[in-house]
Formats: C-alpha cells, sequence, structure tokens
C-alpha cells in the first residue's frame, strides 16, 4: 500500500489541487455555485492526503526550501495576506461577519415578528400568521420574532423560510 501512495502523491495532489483551481475560480466569478462549492469544498479536504504524503516523499528537497529567505519571505506574504482577510471578515467586512449578504437579510427578516415581516410578503399580519399557524407553527404571540416562532414549534428557521415563501405563492 505505500508504495502505492508514494507513487500516486503526486499525481493526486496535482489532479486535486487543479479541481479545487478551477472550482475556487468558478466560486469567485459565482459560476456554478450550486456545482462547485461542495466539490471545492470536500475535494480540497482530501487535498490533505496527497500534499502530505508529497511533503513527506520529497522531504529532502523540501528542507532545502527551508533554508532560503525566499521560502520565509513567501511564508511571512501568506499569513499576513490570510490575517488579512481574517480581520476584514471579524470587523464586518463583506456583509459582517465575512457571510454573503443574501444570508445576512435573511438573519434580518427571521429577527422580525409577523407584523414586520408580512408587509415585505405583501400580506397583512393575521394573513401570515394564520398561514403559519396552518402550516404547523405554534403562534402564541406574535410580537416575537419568527426565530422564536420556529424555536417553539421545535422547526429551523430554514422550515419557517420554506413556510413563509409558500405565503406567497
Amino acid at each position: 500500500m505505500k508504495p502505492f501512495l508514494m507513487r500516486y502523491a503526486t499525481p493526486l495532489m496535482t489532479g486535486l489541487f487543479l479541481v479545487s483551481l478551477i472550482s475556487g475560480i468558478a466560486l469567485f466569478f459565482h459560476v456554478g455555485m450550486g456545482w462547485f462549492r461542495g466539490m471545492h469544498e470536500w475535494l480540497s479536504m482530501v487535498l490533505v492526503l496527497p500534499f502530505v504524503l508529497h511533503v513527506w516523499r520529497n522531504w529532502r528537497q523540501m528542507a532545502g526550501y527551508f533554508r532560503r529567505r525566499s521560502f520565509a519571505l513567501a511564508i511571512v506574504v501568506s499569513l499576513v495576506a490570510a490575517l488579512g482577510f481574517a480581520v476584514s471578515a471579524g470587523s464586518g467586512g463583506q456583509g459582517g461577519g465575512g457571510g454573503r449578504p443574501q444570508f445576512a437579510l435573511a438573519d434580518l427578516v427571521m429577527q422580525g415578528t409577523v407584523a414586520e415581516v408580512a408587509p415585505l410578503l405583501d400580506l397583512s399580519a393575521a394573513d401570515l400568521a394564520a398561514g403559519l399557524a396552518e402550516a404547523g407553527y405554534a403562534i402564541d404571540n406574535t410580537d416575537v420574532s419568527l426565530t422564536a416562532i420556529a424555536a417553539a414549534s421545535g422547526r429551523t428557521d430554514s422550515d419557517l423560510a420554506a413556510a413563509l415563501v409558500q405565503q406567497t405563492r
């Protein structure tokens, strides 16, 4: 098994890197998000094993890089760039908390009450409350957030969001 893994470490790393590269570029340009997100995340995780095997197999050559200033500079530049993105995301960059703005907006809506959200859906508060009750949501108090209504009903925000969409059809 070891000879097999050692023989294929570099080719697997190359192939998985190309998949990660192409899917990452597609995600950056928001092309085929449904196709590429899972592929990019999972196969990038799988890439870790061939990377470790590649470094192990080529350790002597890698050790030579460690003694060069160019290696240290490349690592420092990479870490500074990563830190810059992390700090930006943590301080509210890119839609707050580093998330996508669509999700941040959905979270804001879910924090609203039935009376606050109903006009967004072109419904009255009474009609929205009745529709949610018909969908199985326990609405004892319309002055609580939709998130609280979902939790009180033993459901998730996503479940309630789907029920909201159904109300508009």
